[in-house]
C-alpha cells in the first residue's frame, strides 16, 4: 500500500508529513519506556524483518496480490511507540533505496502504513488480551485479530486522505468500497503471517515479546484457610537474546534475497484499486527511479534472481543498520537521563 507521489496533492501531502513527523516524535520519547538493553538490538530486527517479508507479495484474488504491512507486528513484538519507529524506518528505506513510496508521499505512508496500523492493531490486542485467558495462545490469537483489522483500518485512512486531497475526481465511495474489499482480503495474509511470527517468537523467547508480558499470574498460597498472593520469585535470568537475533537477520535473508524471487508480480491492492479506479492519472515519476536498487534490482546485474537478491540483501542490512543504530540511540538517551 505505498503511496506513489501525485496521488495526493502538496498541501495535504504537507499536513500528512507534519503528522508523521510528530508521530515519529512521539514515538522517539514512548520508545524510550519500552527498549531496554536487550530489546533495543531487537527492534532493528524486527524493522528489517519486515522489510524482507514486505518483499514477498502473496496473491488475493485475480491479478491482485498483497504485502505486510507490519504495523501490528511491531506493536505487538516491540511495543506501539517503537513500532511507529520500525515502519517509519522500514518506509524510508523503502523511498531513499529503492524507490517505492513516493518521496513527497512519506508522511501519508508513514501516517497510513505505521500511525493507523499501529494504533488500531494495538488497542484492539490490548482489548483482547484482557478478555482472554493470561496465556501464550491468547498473545496468538489476539494477533491474529489485531494485524487483520489493521489493514483494512489503513485502506479506510488512505481512502480519507484521499477524499481530502485526491488529484482526481473518483467518487470517494467508489475508493472507499474497493480499497476495503481487496484489503480484507490482504488482512487475512497479513493476519497469519504475524500470528505466526508472534507464536514463534513467543515459544522460544516471551520475555522479549512486548505483548506478552505480564502474562504469568502471581502464585497463590492458601493461609489460614485463605488465597494470598505469594512473595514474588526473583527474576529468571532468560539469557542474551543473541540466539533469536542471529536467526531472525539469517531469516530475513533467506526471505529478502531468496524467497521474494518467487513472490507474486500482480499490482498490489493499492496498485490494482489505482488502476481500475483511475486515481493514478496524475501519478508522478519517483525522485529516486535512478537509484542502483530502484525497483528491488542491482542496476549492472543482468540475472533477474542475482539482481533481485542482492538487492534484497542489501536492502535487509541497510534497514537493520539504521534501524538498530537508531533504538540504541533511544536506549543510550534513556540510560543518560536516568543517570543524570
Amino acid at each position: 500500500m505505498h503511496v506513489p507521489d501525485g496521488f495526493i496533492n502538496a498541501p495535504v501531502s504537507a499536513a500528512a508529513g507534519v503528522v508523521a513527523a510528530g508521530a515519529v516524535a512521539v514515538g522517539l520519547r514512548g520508545a524510550r519506556r519500552e527498549l531496554d538493553e536487550r530489546t533495543a538490538p531487537l527492534a532493528g530486527l524486527v524493522a528489517a524483518f519486515i522489510f524482507a517479508v514486505q518483499m514477498l507479495n502473496f496473491p488475493v484474488a485475480a491479478g491482485t496480490s498483497g504485502h505486510l504491512l507490519g504495523g501490528a507486528l511491531a506493536a505487538i513484538l516491540v511495543g506501539p511507540w517503537t513500532g511507529v519507529l520500525c515502519i517509519a524506518v522500514v518506509l524510508l528505506m523503502q523511498g531513499i533505496l529503492f524507490a517505492d513510496g513516493g518521496l513527497t508521499a512519506l508522511g501519508v505512508n508513514i501516517t497510513v502504513m505505521g500511525v493507523v496500523t499501529v494504533v488500531v492493531a494495538y488497542a484492539l490486542f490490548r482489548g483482547l488480551v484482557l478478555v482472554l485467558p493470561r496465556s501464550r495462545r491468547s498473545v496468538t490469537v489476539a494477533s491474529f485479530a489485531a494485524a487483520l483489522v489493521s489493514v483494512p483500518a489503513a485502506a479506510a485512512a488512505f481512502t480519507l486522505i484521499y477524499a481530502i486531497g485526491g488529484t482526481t475526481d473518483v467518487p470517494v465511495p467508489k475508493v472507499l468500497t474497493a480499497m476495503v474489499g481487496v484489503h480484507v482480503l490482504i488482512g487475512v495474509g497479513e493476519a497469519v503471517i504475524t500470528m505466526l511470527t508472534v507464536g514463534a517468537v513467543v515459544a522460544v523467547r516471551p520475555d522479549l515479546v512486548y505483548g506478552a508480558r505480564g502474562l504469568t499470574a502471581p502464585l497463590k498460597l492458601r493461609v489460614d484457610g485463605e488465597l494470598v498472593d505469594a512473595a514474588p520469585a526473583a527474576p529468571v535470568e532468560k539469557g542474551s537474546p543473541k540466539k533469536l537475533w542471529i536467526g531472525g537477520v539469517v531469516t530475513a535473508l533467506l526471505l529478502a534475497g531468496f524467497v521474494s524471487f518467487y513472490a507474486s508480480a500482480s499490482p498490489d491492492g493499492l496498485e490494482k484499486v489505482a488502476a481500475d479506479q483511475g486515481i493514478d492519472k496524475n501519478v508522478e515519476e519517483h525522485a529516486a527511479a535512478n537509484s542502483p536498487l530502484a525497483d528491488y534490482g542491482v542496476k549492472g546485474v543482468e540475472a533477474p534472481r542475482l539482481s533481485g537478491g542482492l538487492a534484497g540483501a542489501i536492502g535487509v542490512g541497510a534497514t537493520l543498520a539504521v534501524g538498530t543504530g537508531a533504538f540504541w540511540v533511544v536506549r543510550r538517551r534513556k540510560t543518560a537521563a536516568l543517570e543524570a
